[in-house]
């Protein structure tokens, strides 16, 4: 087994360094991120750090790396107030990678990208169509952590909508069966499947 203390990832070249230790932490949430300025330009933008937080009242939150460079995303979401998130599925997985890319602000990438917007209700920000678990967020608050130079930003969940196949009697969403993608490290992509929904469990007796 590969053994690696800190003075050793440390002294490691800055890519694999980056490879390693995002991909160390296990399969992340793939999503995308839909926002638009306040020159009603969109943007919309790849995540693999998105976390729930609560479920009363349902929160969910994601880190933003520093804003030392200019993040429309955050700037976006600041601005308006308001985003929503939809996650990845097999057939988008390239044009949602592509996301990544940085555009300059004018530019949407669902421009650039065969990924198309879509609006529901009074909901300011854009969806994207097709996605089979889409999420209205409304920003609450944002928190910074110094000892990594980034910032944890919190959101509360305005409306939710689930494909119907998925939703399942007790609330579950199955997303393997809508295909839905998870990020190994940065730029790898995975579809998980089912494998064995558990009971809650109790102590057993000694």
């Amino acid at each position: 087994m590969a053994f690696f203390n800190r003075k050793d990832i440390d002294s490691l070249d800055k890519i694999y360094k980056i490879n390693l230790i995002n991909s160390c932490s296990g399969f992340k949430s793939a999503n995308l991120l839909g926002s638009i300025s306040t020159e009603k330009i969109t943007n919309v933008a790849v995540f693999s750090s998105v976390i729930h937080l609560g479920s009363n009242p349902p929160t969910l939150g994601f880190i933003l790396r520093p804003t030392t460079v200019p993040r429309n995303t955050h700037k976006n979401i600041k601005d308006t107030g308001v985003f929503t998130i939809n996650h990845i599925w097999e057939s988008i997985i390239e044009d949602a990678h592509h996301t990544s890319a940085k555009y300059p602000d004018a530019v949407s990438e669902f421009d650039m990208t065969g990924l198309e917007e879509e609006y529901k209700g009074n909901f300011k920000a854009p969806f994207v169509k097709n996605a089979p678990v889409q999420m209205s967020m409304k920003f609450i608050e944002e928190i910074y952590v110094p000892s990594n130079d980034v910032m944890l930003i919190v959101a509360q969940i305005e409306e939710l909508y689930v494909e119907d196949a998925l939703l399942k009697k007790d609330g579950l969403i199955n997303l393997s069966e809508g295909n839905v993608a998870t990020i190994n490290g940065l730029d790898t992509y995975a579809i998980p499947k089912f494998k064995q929904q558990l009971s809650y469990q109790r102590p057993k007796k000694v």
